[in-house]
This record gives structure tokens, C-alpha cells and sequence, in this order.
């Protein structure tokens, strides 16, 4: 708990069989996160084994796709506040801390893999994909009104449960863009946002 606030943890995963223990493990933050979820979106190897192994509650999502994965966990979260992130090592557990310290202040609260010295290395990405992030999430800002944003596409964000209730019914995008989308619709609906 958080405040006196449930947590949950939505990982989405695809043959993440490797990684999938470790970051559950890592993710159920002692004190703090009071579920994690594993989203299996039809991998092929021994992802759904490993999870099952674990603390987390796994359920599968049939319809493939990244933003299916993360819809599926957003409507089976049962915390009051709702945490995505990446099994893969992109993200470490500790992380959650500086997602939740702004969720008594904004309904979403998005990371950002541009800011070099507060991120892994392996979480840095190309220049291409930096610079391509950075350029979709500015016209993103100027569309929409949003607050300063350098990465529409990171995966670690935190959404108060009811925001993605309102947004559940709205999302459209099954694919990779799922994160953008998401961005888009909570300004259009106007929630508190930042990226941190």
C-alpha cells in the first residue's frame, strides 16, 4: 500500500521466460505493492510456467498485440493505483517509488528513458527511436495541451484506477502505439498528467 492505497503492478509479457521470475520478484516491492499481474500474450516459450511460479496472478490475453497485453492488465488490476512496466530489465522494482511519489498530485504519471542520468543504461534507447519519441511526444504536448513530455512511448507509468476506467472504453490501439493513444485520450479527457 501506498498511502493507504492499493498498488498493482501490470507486466505484459511475450517470451519473457528468462526475465519474468526476477521481475516479479523485483517488482513486489515490500510494504508497497500488493499485487502484481502478469499478462501472457501468447508466448511461446515458458513465460506463463515461470510466472505461475511466482506471487503474481497471471492471465492470458488471446489477442496479440502490446496494447491488448496492457489493456488486459489495466482491466484486471485490482490496485487503486495501477503501475505498468516492462519485465525485461528495462525497469527495476524500486522504480515504482518515483511514479508514486506524484500520485496523490495527478491521475497519470509517466516515466521518461530520455534523461540519461536518472535511467539504466540498457534502458537508453537508439538516437533514432530517442529522437523519434521525443519529436511524437513534443507535437503530442503542443496538440493536446499536455505538460512537458520527452517520451509518449515509455511503458513505466502509473494511472489512478479511476482514469483508466474512464479510459478502458476509449482505447482503441491493440499495437505498440497503445502507449501514445493513452497519453492522447487521458489529456483529451482532461486528467493531471506528468512525466517524470
Amino acid at each position: 500500500m501506498w498511502k493507504s492505497k492499493t498498488v498493482s503492478i501490470v507486466l505484459p509479457a511475450y517470451n519473457e521466460e528468462k526475465y519474468i521470475r526476477p521481475a516479479v520478484e523485483d517488482f513486489f516491492v515490500d510494504g508497497i505493492v500488493d499485487e502484481v499481474v502478469v499478462v501472457d500474450n501468447n508466448s511461446r516459450d515458458r513465460t506463463a510456467e515461470e510466472a505461475m511460479a511466482t506471487r503474481a496472478r497471471v492471465v492470458r490475453e488471446d489477442v496479440q498485440g502490446y496494447g491488448h497485453a496492457l489493456r488486459r492488465g489495466l482491466r484486471e488490476a485490482t490496485g487503486e493505483l495501477v503501475i505498468m512496466a516492462e519485465p525485461d530489465g528495462t525497469f527495476v522494482g524500486r522504480d515504482v517509488m518515483k511514479l508514486l511519489a506524484y500520485a496523490d498530485d495527478f491521475e497519470m504519471v509517466c516515466g521518461t528513458r530520455t534523461t540519461r542520468e536518472l535511467i539504466w543504461h540498457q534502458a537508453n534507447m537508439g538516437w533514432f527511436l530517442r529522437w523519434g519519441n521525443w519529436i511524437v511526444a513534443k507535437l503530442i504536448q503542443v496538440l493536446y495541451g499536455g505538460p512537458s513530455l520527452t517520451d509518449c512511448g515509455c511503458t513505466l507509468r502509473l494511472v489512478r484506477r479511476p482514469a483508466a476506467q474512464r479510459l478502458l472504453p476509449r482505447f482503441t490501439v491493440g499495437g505498440s502505439h497503445f502507449l501514445p493513444e493513452m497519453v492522447c485520450l487521458a489529456l483529451l479527457d482532461g486528467a493531471r498528467l506528468i512525466e517524470v
